[in-house]
């Protein structure tokens, strides 16, 4: 289901394609990009999905905090500017290729 922990990943895994799974901590739209932080027990990393992978996106558009997502996609430093010391996983994000709801939350 998974090939690692949320909180687990870092530059060592640059370039590969990774499934992790975990609730929506937070969800932004900016304007055409969707950032999801998705957590687990092991800590938070940053999903970045972009509306060129249209039915990825499509599924991004309508997930809440709290769902529960598996995603797949791959490891990329994050662009200059961006690197966020106060996480682990803060100088690199995902690139999503694939979203499952698992499950849905109400809140």
């Amino acid at each position: 289901m998974r090939t690692h922990k949320c909180g687990a990943l870092n530059t060592q895994q640059l370039g590969q394609t990774v499934t992790i799974c975990g609730w929506v901590h937070r969800r932004r739209d900016h304007g055409g990009v969707i950032f999801i932080d998705l957590r687990d027990r092991a800590g938070l990393v940053q999903i970045v999905v972009d509306p060129d992978v249209a039915e990825t996106f499509a599924i991004a558009e309508h997930v809440r905090s709290e769902y529960v997502l598996q995603v797949t996609g791959i490891v990329r430093d994050r662009p200059a500017g961006t690197v966020n010391a106060n996480m682990h996983s803060g100088e690199i994000e995902m690139l999503a290729k694939n979203i499952v709801v698992l499950n849905e939350s109400e809140t």
